[in-house]
Protein backbone atom coordinates (compact mmCIF):
# COMPACT_ATOMS: atom_id res chain seq x y z
CA UNK A 1 0.00 0.00 0.00
CA UNK A 2 1.14 3.31 -0.82
CA UNK A 3 0.98 6.14 1.23
CA UNK A 4 -0.13 9.91 0.24
CA UNK A 5 -0.06 13.04 2.40
CA UNK A 6 -2.76 13.35 4.53
CA UNK A 7 -6.34 13.79 2.62
CA UNK A 8 -8.31 17.00 4.52
CA UNK A 9 -11.16 14.86 6.66
CA UNK A 10 -14.28 16.54 7.51
CA UNK A 11 -17.59 16.06 8.92
CA UNK A 12 -20.37 15.04 6.72
CA UNK A 13 -23.43 17.48 5.74
CA UNK A 14 -26.46 16.67 4.25
CA UNK A 15 -25.62 18.08 1.68
CA UNK A 16 -22.65 15.73 1.15
CA UNK A 17 -25.26 12.39 0.91
CA UNK A 18 -25.33 12.22 -3.16
CA UNK A 19 -21.48 12.04 -3.06
CA UNK A 20 -21.18 9.30 0.14
CA UNK A 21 -23.23 7.21 -1.97
CA UNK A 22 -21.52 7.40 -4.81
CA UNK A 23 -18.39 6.47 -3.22
CA UNK A 24 -20.49 3.96 -1.28
CA UNK A 25 -21.84 2.29 -4.53
CA UNK A 26 -18.36 2.28 -6.81
CA UNK A 27 -16.61 0.45 -3.57
CA UNK A 28 -19.39 -2.31 -3.23
CA UNK A 29 -19.42 -2.62 -6.65
CA UNK A 30 -15.74 -3.74 -6.89
CA UNK A 31 -16.48 -6.26 -4.45
CA UNK A 32 -16.01 -10.04 -4.83
CA UNK A 33 -19.78 -11.18 -5.07
CA UNK A 34 -22.21 -11.83 -7.85
CA UNK A 35 -23.09 -8.59 -10.02
CA UNK A 36 -26.85 -9.31 -8.78
CA UNK A 37 -25.86 -9.19 -5.29
CA UNK A 38 -24.42 -6.60 -5.24
CA UNK A 39 -27.24 -4.76 -7.09
CA UNK A 40 -30.04 -5.93 -4.48
CA UNK A 41 -27.47 -5.51 -1.69
CA UNK A 42 -26.36 -1.45 -2.34
CA UNK A 43 -29.77 0.42 -1.09
CA UNK A 44 -29.07 -1.30 1.94
CA UNK A 45 -25.33 -0.15 2.59
CA UNK A 46 -26.44 3.78 1.17
CA UNK A 47 -26.98 6.53 3.76
CA UNK A 48 -29.77 8.94 4.02
CA UNK A 49 -30.50 12.08 6.17
CA UNK A 50 -32.03 9.67 8.95
CA UNK A 51 -28.74 8.24 9.26
CA UNK A 52 -27.16 11.90 9.72
CA UNK A 53 -29.27 12.06 13.26
CA UNK A 54 -27.01 8.93 14.63
CA UNK A 55 -24.18 8.54 12.68
CA UNK A 56 -21.36 10.41 13.23
CA UNK A 57 -20.11 10.27 9.40
CA UNK A 58 -16.23 11.34 8.62
CA UNK A 59 -15.49 12.34 4.94
CA UNK A 60 -11.80 12.34 3.22
CA UNK A 61 -12.23 15.18 0.63
CA UNK A 62 -9.68 16.33 -2.33
CA UNK A 63 -9.43 19.07 -4.28
CA UNK A 64 -9.42 17.53 -7.15
CA UNK A 65 -11.44 14.60 -6.92
CA UNK A 66 -13.63 15.77 -4.40
CA UNK A 67 -15.09 12.85 -1.85
CA UNK A 68 -12.94 10.29 -1.87
CA UNK A 69 -13.72 8.08 1.03
CA UNK A 70 -16.11 7.54 4.18
CA UNK A 71 -16.28 6.47 7.75
CA UNK A 72 -19.29 6.27 9.72
CA UNK A 73 -19.31 5.27 13.05
CA UNK A 74 -22.14 5.39 16.05
CA UNK A 75 -21.97 4.01 19.81
CA UNK A 76 -21.53 -0.04 19.19
CA UNK A 77 -24.18 -2.34 21.09
CA UNK A 78 -23.39 -3.79 23.71
CA UNK A 79 -24.13 -7.37 22.94
CA UNK A 80 -21.71 -7.53 19.78
CA UNK A 81 -18.63 -5.99 22.31
CA UNK A 82 -16.43 -8.41 24.11
CA UNK A 83 -18.07 -8.63 27.69
CA UNK A 84 -17.93 -5.51 29.91
CA UNK A 85 -16.59 -3.41 27.17
CA UNK A 86 -17.98 0.05 25.55
CA UNK A 87 -17.24 0.02 22.34
CA UNK A 88 -17.43 2.38 19.32
CA UNK A 89 -18.82 0.47 15.69
CA UNK A 90 -17.15 1.05 12.66
CA UNK A 91 -20.36 0.99 10.42
CA UNK A 92 -18.97 1.66 7.00
CA UNK A 93 -15.42 2.37 5.62
CA UNK A 94 -15.74 3.21 1.93
CA UNK A 95 -12.69 4.33 -0.23
CA UNK A 96 -13.72 4.67 -4.33
CA UNK A 97 -11.52 2.39 -5.93
CA UNK A 98 -9.68 5.04 -7.81
CA UNK A 99 -8.06 5.70 -4.71
CA UNK A 100 -7.31 2.80 -3.01
CA UNK A 101 -4.07 1.67 -2.28
CA UNK A 102 -3.00 5.91 -1.19
CA UNK A 103 -3.41 5.06 2.66
CA UNK A 104 -6.44 7.48 2.84
CA UNK A 105 -8.51 4.30 4.35
CA UNK A 106 -6.08 3.89 6.59
CA UNK A 107 -6.06 8.01 7.47
CA UNK A 108 -10.18 7.38 7.84
CA UNK A 109 -9.67 4.24 10.51
CA UNK A 110 -7.08 6.35 12.49
CA UNK A 111 -9.19 9.32 12.78
CA UNK A 112 -12.36 6.74 13.99
CA UNK A 113 -9.60 5.34 16.82
CA UNK A 114 -9.19 8.92 18.11
CA UNK A 115 -12.62 9.53 18.07
CA UNK A 116 -12.38 6.33 20.58
CA UNK A 117 -9.58 7.93 22.89
CA UNK A 118 -11.41 10.82 22.88
CA UNK A 119 -14.76 10.08 24.18
CA UNK A 120 -13.13 7.19 26.25
CA UNK A 121 -14.58 3.71 24.84
CA UNK A 122 -12.29 0.66 25.28
CA UNK A 123 -12.05 -0.13 21.88
CA UNK A 124 -13.28 -0.22 18.09
CA UNK A 125 -15.59 -2.88 16.65
CA UNK A 126 -16.20 -3.22 13.16
CA UNK A 127 -18.22 -6.02 11.46
CA UNK A 128 -16.19 -6.53 8.02
CA UNK A 129 -17.11 -7.06 4.18
CA UNK A 130 -15.20 -10.51 3.71
CA UNK A 131 -13.51 -8.17 1.16
CA UNK A 132 -12.22 -6.29 3.97
CA UNK A 133 -10.74 -8.57 6.72
CA UNK A 134 -7.18 -8.23 5.57
CA UNK A 135 -7.58 -4.51 5.55
CA UNK A 136 -8.98 -4.60 9.35
CA UNK A 137 -6.33 -7.07 10.46
CA UNK A 138 -3.37 -4.99 9.41
CA UNK A 139 -5.22 -2.61 11.55
CA UNK A 140 -4.36 -4.18 14.42
CA UNK A 141 -7.87 -5.99 14.75
CA UNK A 142 -8.66 -9.49 16.39
CA UNK A 143 -11.53 -11.20 15.19
CA UNK A 144 -13.79 -11.86 18.02
CA UNK A 145 -15.24 -15.63 18.56
CA UNK A 146 -19.26 -16.09 18.50
CA UNK A 147 -21.27 -16.53 21.50
CA UNK A 148 -24.65 -16.80 19.60
CA UNK A 149 -23.29 -17.98 16.18
CA UNK A 150 -27.03 -17.81 14.99
CA UNK A 151 -26.84 -14.05 15.98
CA UNK A 152 -23.35 -13.04 15.83
CA UNK A 153 -21.82 -11.97 12.20
CA UNK A 154 -19.13 -14.05 11.61
CA UNK A 155 -16.45 -11.08 10.70
CA UNK A 156 -16.21 -9.11 14.05
CA UNK A 157 -13.22 -7.83 14.93
CA UNK A 158 -12.16 -5.95 17.60
CA UNK A 159 -9.55 -3.31 18.54
CA UNK A 160 -8.61 -2.27 22.47
CA UNK A 161 -8.10 1.48 22.47
CA UNK A 162 -5.80 3.03 25.28
CA UNK A 163 -7.35 5.76 26.14
CA UNK A 164 -4.92 9.01 27.65
CA UNK A 165 -4.60 8.68 31.34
Amino acid sequence: MSETLPIPLRQATSGDLPAINRVIDAAVMGWKLPERVKRLALPSYRYDALDLDHLEILLADSLEDGVVAVAACEPANPADLPEGRAGLLLHGLYVDPRSQGQGIGQQLFRAVEEKVRQEGYDGLLVKAQPDATGFFQAMGMQGLESRVPARDYPYRYWKPIKTPA
